[in-house]
């Protein structure tokens, strides 16, 4: 098929207003891909790591020793209650309502004019970090209590327990859904064209303002949200496998072992 240009004939069809697009505007959805990608990843980052802080702080324990009433449990029922409240809000709102709030809000309630890019990276993190603040503590929360009393009974407090004995299984755990956050913010930053970003959605809309078509941009947007997320998503995967290590082992008993390594249990044996 020849590629048509604007210069020189109009489309009729549907295949050739795809290549036009394709053809004139190529430039347009990379640059709104790589913005859209940009936001998601550097969102998701900040937000695991904000999540995983509330995640942690929601998991300490009451001091039972010095009774509910004690000071700490005091401080720590009102930090619980805020973040609380925090996951509440930013869960159960919209992106979109989010943002709207805050970039405008800042600007005509606090004379804060953010720059449009910046306020897209922080609403994406905070909203993700309310999300990865539940997914963290349910990860926490799945992890055998036995694991805790036995670190405690060879006297490792709840902070070295957490960063040596639980969070590491936690994290491990919680890793697909993480990634699926990630795939779900590829996908959520199209709302973000509400305060002017200039990330893929926004370069279709933009692009179907100067040809006055609707259907074929939003189709080679949703072409490329497609094709971003379905290869994320197999990379993830592939990762995903990678830790959980083969399947092809072999458990080793004493009838299996060889005769050598049972006389001499220093080199991997049993006695």
């Amino acid at each position: 098929m020849q590629i048509l240009s604007l210069a020189t004939q109009t489309p009729t069809t549907f295949f050739e207003w795809i290549a036009l697009i394709v053809e004139k505007y190529w430039l347009w959805f990379l640059q709104g891909a790589a913005t859209t990608l940009f936001i998601a990843i550097t969102g998701t980052v900040i937000g695991f790591f904000i999540g995983l802080l509330v995640g942690v702080i929601r998991t300490i324990p009451m001091d039972k020793v010095d009774g509910e009433f004690s000071l700490r449990n005091f401080f720590l029922k009102i930090v619980n209650f805020l973040l609380g409240v925090y996951i509440e809000v930013f869960r159960g709102t919209p992106m979109i309502v989010q943002a709207m709030i805050f970039h405008y809000g800042l600007t005509e309630g606090f004379g804060i004019d953010l720059h449009v890019f910046t306020s897209s990276i922080i609403i994406v993190s905070i909203n993700t970090g309310a999300y990865m603040a539940e997914i963290i503590r349910g990860g926490i929360e799945s992890i055998d209590p036995g694991q805790k009393e036995a670190a405690h009974a060879i006297g490792m407090t709840h902070t070295q327990t957490m960063i040596n004995v639980i969070l590491p299984q936690a994290i491990r755990n919680v890793l697909p859904a993480t990634g699926n956050e990630f795939v779900i913010n590829i996908k959520d930053t199209s709302v973000l064209n509400a305060i002017s970003l200039t990330e893929l959605f926004f370069m279709a809309k933009s692009i179907k303002g100067a040809l006055y078509r609707a259907y074929e941009p939003y189709i080679v947007a949703a072409a490329v949200y497609l094709f971003l997320t379905f290869t994320i998503t197999r990379i993830l995967r592939y990762f995903e496998k990678k830790l959980d290590g083969s399947d092809g082992y072999t458990i080793h008993t004493s009838s299996t072992m060889p005769e050598s390594n049972l006389k001499n249990p220093g080199k991997g044996g049993t006695v």
